[in-house]
């Protein structure tokens, strides 16, 4: 019996890098030529956390490639209307190319009249109906960065996706729709049979167990156990929580949707938490705003 090859732990951070490396260069190239340098601007509702820390990476990121960045932080009372008066002036702001409004949003807006309310010229999030409608057509559009990360990793670590079992858990507009759509696709890099599992599927260990390549997006800690999935799958991990951790100087240590020591006992591929799909997001929301600001899918 043949032994299998050691799995390979795919480096978000080492892509990104190198994506980021690529975007900067050309950047300096426009800044060079005279032309004005690409800007990203964030709206950001309240203090939650997660969403403060997400902002301040993006900014990070966006002034180290040598993009204009901005954020526009306001109070969790602020109102549906004034909110929506905020993304009017954004659309109109000739000096912004894109821009995210970082989610969630508190109980009292409603999300989705503020996606339909973004211009999808500036959607570098994806979000609207416009480019979702698109991407789903097959034409040019802005991608949500996650699952956009996500094709590139596919792409860089030279996985091949044509005509294999890809099983995406979890159905957020966000990551799981977007991905079993790009995966589905009619194109080099995907061309793969999808299955969309969720909350309602039934025999879930069974459908995950067939999986060449599994895409953890269910939102729940290492919920993907060994025994779920198949000797040599391909194991891509989206989620990210904080567990308790007293042994740590910080408190909590990180892990995503699947038990990770053990399940890259059976892998081929697998990304770790964290390090492996969370660098990407950012890197792809950073090229989308390249591609908004050269007009390179809203001519």
């Amino acid at each position: 019996m043949a032994k299998r090859k050691q799995t390979v732990i795919i480096d978000g951070r080492k892509v990104a890098s190198e994506l980021k490396e690529t975007i900067k260069k050309e950047i300096a190239e426009m800044i060079d030529g005279g032309q004005d340098s690409p800007h990203l601007a964030a709206v950001l509702v309240g203090n939650d956390p997660a969403s403060e820390t997400y902002v301040a990476s993006k900014e990070k990121a966006a002034h180290a490639v040598g993009m204009i960045s901005s954020t526009y932080r306001y109070p969790a009372d602020i109102t549906e209307k004034e909110l929506l008066e905020v993304v009017d002036y954004l659309n109109s702001d000739e000096e912004i190319d894109g821009y995210i409004v970082q989610l969630p949003l508190p109980d009292h807006i409603d999300e989705n009249k503020i996606i339909h309310h973004i211009n999808p010229a500036k959607d570098v999030d994806g979000f609207t109906p416009e480019n979702v409608g698109k991407m789903v057509l097959g034409q040019p559009a802005f991608l949500s960065a996650t699952p956009y990360g996500i094709m590139e990793l596919l792409k860089y670590y030279k996985i091949p996706v044509a005509g294999k079992h890809c099983v995406v858990v979890g159905r957020s507009n966000i990551v799981g729709r977007p991905m079993s759509i790009l995966l589905s696709q009619k194109e080099d890099g995907a061309n793969a049979t999808v299955t969309l599992c969720h909350s309602a599927t039934k025999n879930l260990e069974e459908i995950t167990r067939s999986a060449d390549i599994l895409i953890a997006a269910i939102g729940k800690a290492q919920f993907i156990k060994a025994d779920m999935v198949k000797e040599g799958a391909v194991v891509i991990d989206v989620g990210i929580h904080r567990l308790k951790d007293a042994t740590r100087k910080s408190g909590y240590h990180l892990v995503g949707d699947v038990d990770f020591k053990e399940v890259m006992k059976k892998t081929s591929f697998i990304t770790p938490v964290p390090g492996g799909v969370g660098p990407m997001t950012i890197a792809m929301l950073l090229k989308n705003t390249l591609l908004a600001h050269k007009n390179e899918i809203y001519p």
